[in-house]
């Protein structure tokens, strides 16, 4: 096997945490080295500080990949995304006919094929999450009560509510009030996505994860398929 170079640009620190220490090392046991940084968001000329994490526009997205790519041209580094498809910035690639689209896969996957189109390298390997990030702690809410023990009967209605959708937290839409991240925070509001976000994740597992977001686990997969001839 060769050894491969994963990227991955993240959306905000929770998904930079969860490349590093979730899928990193899942992938090394596979010859997938993975690093990850967020999107340059800002830069302070004056002082030279860097501005990363969130996302405001594509445009810069964008000028952070095609840097990334640039400055690791080896065929052996491969890049790849992790934004929420939730409040994903309007300008994307392929955006205005993704919303014309009522099933959430078909959404995705026309937003990823126009976004690797539009940045233009083989090896961008993009990846939009359905619909954000707490549909992976939504795959199996009872391990929410590592953190939240006391919230026994809001756990029971998140299992509920998944279990409405046949068991798959990736349909689980993107209404301002409906989205997941909305879903877990309404019912306990001392929810915080950047200390308790990966420790549930963590506690779930990826094979879990896996089982429970299909398109989640097409891109793990693939990712794990890298160092493949």
């Amino acid at each position: 096997m060769t050894l491969m170079h994963l990227h991955v640009v993240a959306e905000g620190q929770t998904e930079l945490t969860f490349a590093l220490h979730r899928l990193g090392p899942r992938l090394r046991t596979f010859s997938v080295e993975t690093f990850s940084r967020c999107v340059l968001t800002g830069k302070d000329h004056r002082s030279g500080k860097s501005f990363r994490g969130g996302m405001t526009t594509y445009a810069k997205a964008k000028n952070d990949i095609v840097r990334w790519l640039k400055e690791r041209p080896e065929n052996t580094c491969r890049f790849t995304t992790m934004f929420d498809l939730y409040a994903l910035p309007t300008d994307f690639p392929g955006f205005p006919e993704a919303q014309k689209k009522t099933d959430p896969y078909e959404k995705v996957r026309v937003i990823e094929a126009a976004l690797q189109a539009d940045v233009g390298d083989w090896r961008f390997l993009p990846y939009i999450q359905l619909h954000e990030f707490e549909a992976l702690i939504l795959a199996d809410p009872r391990q929410l009560d590592w953190e939240y023990l006391e919230h026994e009967n809001s756990i029971r209605q998140l299992i509920a509510m998944v279990e409405a959708e046949g068991g798959n937290p990736e349909k689980i839409n993107d209404g301002a009030e409906t989205a997941p991240s909305k879903r877990i925070g309404r019912l306990i509001p001392e929810y915080d996505k950047v200390t308790a976000g990966n420790a549930v994740i963590e506690k779930i597992g990826l094979d879990i994860l896996c089982r429970k977001c299909q398109h989640f686990g097409d891109w793990l997969t693939r990712l794990e398929q890298l160092s493949t001839p």
